[in-house]
């Protein structure tokens, strides 16, 4: 439970579009994550705001292609 209060506050970012996505991301999925796709989750939380968004918004691509998987994840929720 520590885990994931650290991770709801670490989706708490600058940019309001990205808290509506991120915390609905976690409320829906971050539970059933396997450990490697929550580590996953905490290397895209790691990007700066504006990389992210563009990253979720396919505007970007991602540089580690093992963050894809969680990435579409996101993107589908």
């Amino acid at each position: 439970m520590k885990n994931l209060n650290r991770i709801r506050w670490r989706c708490r970012r600058g940019m309001l579009e990205l808290d509506i996505i991120l915390q609905g991301f976690v409320d829906k999925h971050y539970m059933q994550l396997n450990e490697a796709e929550q580590e996953q989750f905490d290397a895209l939380l790691s990007l700066s705001d504006n990389d992210l968004w563009d990253t979720i918004m396919s505007k970007k691509k991602v540089g580690n292609r093992k963050l894809q998987p969680v990435l579409q994840l996101i993107q589908t929720s």
